[in-house]
């Protein structure tokens, strides 16, 4: 049966299959970032983002991207509502309205889907309740995806809202990999297990990696390191994602911009006794002042890497920490799938750092990984391989799409 939607611009019915765009939307804490797709090429047809939310120097960037130049807002923006409604009209000027026949439905990146959420899923009021449910393990991201959610809906109630979990692609990982060794009542009452984050951009790597090596994605082991601000690793068996590095939160795991990743537990408690330091400021220190901007004050790659080569020995020692962690995990990851078939660096720094790509894999030539020296200098925006024509393991490079990932999860839910 085709579906049938309202086209509120001529008061009739229309099939879904006249609709081909999407729109997503990624709501955080106080920025919109948002991008529509046009489905039956996967193509572009235009950006933005509406940062400073609430602020007096709230800024709106708008960027068509089948010809126009890019036009720029600036001014108080009170509210998510204000914000969504001036992208509306940014879109409406170049003919890509909200109104739109054309508009199939509404993808919302939603960080935390806990067990419940494997699949993208047509937001309903149970839905949006039980997203409000998670908000604990989720306190600075799923308030504002709900936020976003809600706005929408206002802006279009009668299109699908459709929202794609970070967490979804995770929920394959075995209760060995997601369980910590805590009392089972406590952990089971208080929703205590390993999440993952970064799914769509996992899920969308290792599908490109599979297409890259010509193989099915069924016969692919792959790891896959996200590598930006926020940094996390994945092992996917087959498509399935067995074990991940980030756990309750986004912050277990890797060394990232400003995030500790792994450390001992007792050091909460440690610094609570000891500097007398509160539970909000504990969480304040390992989420903002922690990985590389607490190692040596920058967390731009790029900046870290300058001051290594003037031969800055705090720059030094923080990528130091941080390869070192990276291998940790190549290592771990290898040995939990058994068999590899590509490492695949992905994300800002994964895509355009060659000196942490070099690093990461030196000496693991017994690992079977090796990185051509050439192939891992060019910079492209496309998927390439960087390994040596005999590695007896690819190594990629290939650049993430996680709005695409959303919008195709998404058009392919509201057209089934």
């Amino acid at each position: 049966m085709t579906a049938m939607t309202t086209d509120p611009s001529s008061g009739g019915s229309r099939s879904m299959n006249d609709a081909h765009r999407v729109l997503v939307l990624n709501s955080g804490s106080s920025s919109v970032k948002y991008q529509l797709l046009d489905m039956r090429d996967r193509s572009r047809l235009a950006t933005g983002l509406v940062e400073r939310i609430g602020e007096s120097t709230s800024r709106l960037v708008h960027t068509p991207l089948k010809g126009g130049e890019p036009r720029e807002r600036t001014g108080r923006i009170a509210d998510h509502e204000q914000a969504l409604k001036a992208a509306a009209e940014e879109l409406a000027a170049d003919g890509l309205g909200l109104d739109s026949p054309e508009l199939a439905a509404i993808g919302h990146r939603v960080v935390h889907g806990g067990l419940r959420f494997s699949e993208p899923t047509v937001i309903t009021d149970e839905v949006l309740t039980e997203i409000e449910r998670l908000v604990p393990v989720a306190p600075l991201h799923n308030p504002a995806n709900i936020t976003g959610i809600r706005t929408a809906q206002v802006l279009r109630p009668d299109l699908p809202q459709v929202a794609v979990f970070d967490t979804a692609f995770h929920t394959t990982m075995p209760e060995a990999a997601a369980r910590y060794a805590i009392d089972v009542e406590t952990a089971d009452a208080h929703r205590i297990r390993r999440y993952g984050f970064h799914g769509t951009s996992h899920a969308y790597v290792s599908r490109r990696t599979a297409e890259l090596l010509g193989r099915p994605v069924a016969d692919v082991n792959v790891i896959v390191l996200h590598l930006g601000n926020g940094a996390s690793a994945s092992a996917v068996a087959g498509g399935r994602c067995v074990e991940t590095s980030m756990g309750l939160t986004p912050l277990e795991g890797l060394v990232m911009g400003t995030r500790s990743g792994d450390i001992d537990p007792a050091v909460t408690f440690h610094l609570k006794r000891v500097a007398g330091m509160s539970a909000d400021e504990i969480d304040v220190l390992l989420n903002k002042r922690s990985g590389l901007v607490g190692l040596c004050g920058d967390n731009d790659m790029r900046e870290i890497r300058r001051r290594v080569d003037e031969g800055d020995e705090r720059a030094a020692l923080a990528f130091d920490i941080y390869i070192h962690r990276l291998k940790k995990y190549i290592g771990a990851y290898s040995a939990v799938l058994g068999r590899v078939d590509a490492v695949v660096f992905t994300a800002g720094v994964g895509e355009n750092s060659a000196p942490v790509r070099e690093a990461a894999l030196a000496g693991l030539e017994g690992f079977g990984l090796a990185v051509d020296a050439g192939r891992n200098a060019v910079r492209s925006g496309e998927p390439r391989l960087i390994s040596p024509d005999d590695a007896r393991v690819a190594v990629a490079v290939v650049p993430t799409d996680e709005e695409l990932e959303i919008a195709g999860q998404t058009f392919d839910l509201v057209h089934n």
